[in-house]
């Protein structure tokens, strides 16, 4: 879902913004913003996206016998 068109404008994955530090950037455009911080410049940067992790999977619940021929 990197691509989808209804996601929330945030200075976190914008194109004119660079990570100072945990929680503040640097705007090209406005200068020092926080990471919930968005504007009119707001352009989506695909490669600055961190994907939420999968959850591990729980295989307690199977035998051996689940897994064979």
């Amino acid at each position: 879902m990197l691509f989808r068109k209804d996601i929330p404008k945030s200075c976190t994955y914008c194109l004119y913004s660079e990570r100072k530090n945990s929680t503040k950037y640097h705007c090209s455009k406005k200068g020092t913003v926080n990471e919930d911080d968005s504007c009119f410049f707001f352009r989506y940067d695909p490669c600055k996206r961190i994907p939420i992790k999968a959850k591990a999977l729980n295989f307690d619940q199977y035998t051996e016998e689940d897994f064979t021929l």
